[in-house]
């Protein structure tokens, strides 16, 4: 029985499909004549790791990044929050972040923007398989990356490899442990608005997350390893991996965070 390809989500119709190991020819410097034109007027949804970074860089407190560079779209489609980098309000539409020379947050750029021209997707999940990612290649005009006398040969996990993408899909891998979370199968449970703002606080504003943790019951009525808490207070990585940890318990109910007594948590629920 032939096995049957799963669909693409809409943000990715057009590209091409990527075999398992199939390279695809890609070059990008300053010499591309398109150099840049990828940077205006394009969908980046960032990941709640690029929305840490960023924030970071410019020295800023995550609520006010997200204030500042993001929208959040709202549509019956949508089973999930997404966050998406705000274009400049020029006709142009420019990313907040380019400038004469190229890409001012370049060590710190989005997931999108380190994966381009390769996209990926996570299927549907199913019970007891877990989702294998599906590659694509992007073929757009404005881009001439492809057609480059010096495009090397790259494979999907080379490319990843070489942009960085790796290490930051280890980090965030807990993250799509919960977009693809079994609870979700069949697209007939969608979380209620008090979830949603629950897991876009901790994925994407951790650092009003930190506050709820530290200035709230929270610590009253979970028990949390010393040493864990101690990280918590200033390893902004430990937070986010924590962060997903505790999404499975609120959003799911599974028993990864341990629960003080009702004595011990001050009588509090």
């Amino acid at each position: 029985m032939s096995r049957v390809e799963p669909a693409l989500p809409r943000l990715l119709d057009g590209t091409r499909r990527l075999d398992a190991g199939q390279p695809f020819p890609f070059s990008c410097h300053p010499g591309v004549p398109c150099f840049n034109a990828c940077c205006a007027d394009v969908s980046i949804i960032l990941t709640p790791l690029d929305v840490l970074r960023l924030a970071r860089t410019l020295g800023l407190h995550t609520r006010e990044f997200l204030e500042r560079h993001t929208v959040s779209p709202i549509t019956r489609e949508l089973e999930l929050p997404i966050v998406m980098l705000k274009m400049r309000d020029e006709p142009a539409k420019r990313c907040p972040f380019l400038e004469e020379r190229g890409c001012g947050v370049y060590q710190q750029r989005p997931w999108a923007c380190r994966m381009y021209p390769l996209g990926m997707a996570l299927p549907p999940a199913r019970a007891g398989e877990p989702p294998e990612p599906v590659y694509v290649i992007f073929e757009d005009d404005h881009c001439q990356g492809r057609l480059q006398a010096d495009a090397a040969p790259w494979t999907a996990d080379a490319w990843r490899r070489d942009q960085g993408v790796l290490a930051q899909d280890e980090l965030e891998a807990g993250f799509r442990e919960l977009v693809s979370h079994p609870w979700f199968i069949g697209g007939r449970r969608r979380l209620d608005p008090r979830r949603i703002e629950m897991l876009h606080m901790a994925c994407y504003d951790l650092d009003t997350f930190r506050a709820f943790i530290f200035e709230s019951s929270f610590r009253r009525r979970f028990s949390l390893d010393p040493e864990l808490e101690a990280g918590l207070a200033t390893d902004d990585e430990a937070l986010l991996r924590f962060a997903f940890q505790w999404l499975r318990f609120a959003l799911f109910g599974e028993p990864t965070m341990t629960v003080r007594d009702a004595a011990a948590a001050g009588g509090r629920p």
